[in-house]
């Protein structure tokens, strides 16, 4: 044998061997499956905390062959809304146009209206309140009555579904259009919303309703709080095994598929675990939850929520293993939002935010304090919104005072209103649509100062929504056992989540509008 043949041999026997000792993953294109998971309020310093203190828990299991992103934020408002919107479109409020789960919209209007006559403007709410309800229990589906109204292309006038008000198309639409099944399950029915523009993009939604009106709040409790969210996990692993997820013969493994966990997320929160006795044999009844301190140390509550949550990605794990995929399975963890703040010594509730210009001493009578209590005090129709959590959001009625306006004056008060940032006029459109062009921008938007949040709940110690650090850096790991371990802290947002997924499917990420319209790129290191 020649010299050249002896060489083209060897090279090719050691392709071989390199092929067959490398890990099934491995190989270019071998992606089958993508299974997505929001931990709401997971912070990256909880992931880092959680691994380097539980090194046989299943987050320790998919960082070891997995790249975790340290420095993930999310795009513009850390609302679950946009949140989830970001982990599934690519994009944030500026191209697919929600803001909030209870915002406003300038062309649209109220449930009542059912011709959509007189003048348009109305709130868009699409939280636990547009249920069907039997006796206080959620049916798991949405009540059209409850539904705002809105003029389709042909001028009919329509209830707006979640899925009507999204403007940008999502993974579950891109996947199925190729051919590939899709699942999804999330707390609400008003979750629909990951249906996409055309309604039909996820081909089994799960939404065990986890806050029913005049019935059981899960969220009340830890303890039935995390049954809720096994719920959804029995539904995963059902759809794990070929099924769908109430167990019922199914068309196999989806192609993409993912839940939320809120179990992190109520143990952030809760003040009075268990305080109306709303869950039987909680063992927590009456203790406080969120951190013990800055460094992200959790309480008996959180912690609880964090090894319940990781014992069930431990259960997806094993299924995927059992079914002989997890080779072919990126499995990504993230969240929708973080909380703020993870030190409670930083904790301000100073009561809602228009109360607070309110009880300014100029509150009842300058223009700009008198605009802000007419779109707080608006209960429908075409005469704007306060929404308030740790950030406050302000639609003006009729636009009839210039954002600039308002944000001067409540520039001045600053101090008063804990306003850390107020953003109107130019500093606003720098990050997203002009308000006067688009009717889903709020006309000033106020960022408080870190710790606070607009409110006088006793039934929570954090929440979310803002764009501070606390509520905007998230935990991200996205896992294969063909991927390397490594920690990569470069900034990075979770909109680009989605076109990652995309790419590892080998689908062109330019078929989602929102990446398109943002110039999302995909996530750095990702093979």
């Amino acid at each position: 044998m020649s010299l050249h043949r002896s060489t083209l041999a060897l090279l090719a026997i050691m392709a071989i061997v390199s092929l067959l000792s490398a890990p099934a993953g491995a190989q270019s294109g071998n992606i089958k499956h993508v299974l997505l998971i929001s931990v709401d309020g997971l912070h990256a310093l909880d992931v880092a905390n959680y691994v380097q203190n539980n090194p046989g828990s299943a987050l320790s299991e998919l960082s070891s062959h997995g790249i975790t992103y340290s420095n993930a934020r999310t795009p513009a408002n850390s609302d679950s809304f946009p949140g989830l919107l970001a982990l599934v479109t690519g994009g944030s409020p500026v191209s697919h146009g929600l803001f909030y789960d209870v915002s406003y919209d300038r062309t649209i209007f109220d449930p009542t209206n059912v011709t959509c006559s007189g003048p348009a403007g109305n709130m868009m709410v699409y939280d636990e309140t547009i249920d069907l309800y039997v006796n206080g229990v959620s049916q798991n589906v949405i009540d059209p009555t409850k539904l705002p109204r809105f003029r389709d292309k042909f001028g009919n006038c329509l209830p707006m579904y979640p899925h009507n008000a999204i403007r940008t198309n999502t993974i579950f639409e891109v996947v199925k259009a190729r051919g590939g099944h899709t699942a999804w399950a999330d707390k609400h029915p008003a979750y629909d919303l990951v249906n996409g523009p055309s309604g039909k993009g996820v081909d089994d939604l799960y939404t065990p309703e986890i806050t029913n009106v005049g019935g059981v709040d899960n969220t009340h409790s830890i303890v039935c709080t995390v049954q809720n969210d096994q719920l959804k996990v029995q539904g995963i692993i059902n759809e794990i095994n070929g099924l769908t997820h109430d167990g019922k013969p199914g068309p196999g493994v989806p192609v993409v598929f993912g839940m939320n966990f809120q179990g992190v997320s109520v143990g952030q929160k809760i003040l009075g675990d268990n305080f109306d006795n709303v869950c039987p044999n909680d063992q927590f009844t009456g203790q406080t939850g969120g951190y013990l301190d800055g460094s992200g140390t959790p309480s008996a509550i959180l912690a609880y929520g964090l090894q319940q949550t990781d014992a069930a990605l431990g259960q997806m794990i094993a299924a995927l293993k059992a079914q002989g995929i997890y080779n072919s399975t990126l499995f990504i963890v993230s969240a929708k939002h973080g909380q703020s703040p993870i030190n409670p010594v930083k904790i301000n509730k100073p009561g809602h935010f228009a109360d607070l210009v309110a009880a300014l001493p100029d509150g009842g009578s300058n223009p700009a304090a008198l605009a802000i209590a007419a779109a707080n005090n608006c209960g429908t129709g075409p005469c704007g919104f306060v929404q308030d959590d740790d950030i406050a959001l302000i639609w003006l009625q009729g636009q009839n005072i210039s954002g600039q306006t308002v944000k001067e004056y409540l520039d001045t008060n600053a101090i008063p209103l804990f306003a850390e940032q107020v953003m109107g006029g130019a500093e606003l459109t720098l990050k997203f649509n002009d308000p006067a062009l688009d009717s889903r921008t709020p006309d000033v938007i106020v960022q408080p100062i870190y710790g606070t949040t607009y409110t006088h709940s006793t039934a929570k110690n954090s929440e979310h929504g803002g764009f501070s650090y606390g509520d905007t850096n998230v935990g991200l790991i996205v896992s294969n056992p063909s991927f390397k371990s490594s920690v990569l802290k470069t900034l990075v947002t979770t909109s680009q989540v989605a076109p990652s997924i995309l790419h590892e499917l080998r689908i062109s990420p330019k078929l989602l509008k929102s990446v398109q319209d943002e110039g999302t790129e995909i996530l750095p290191a990702l093979p």
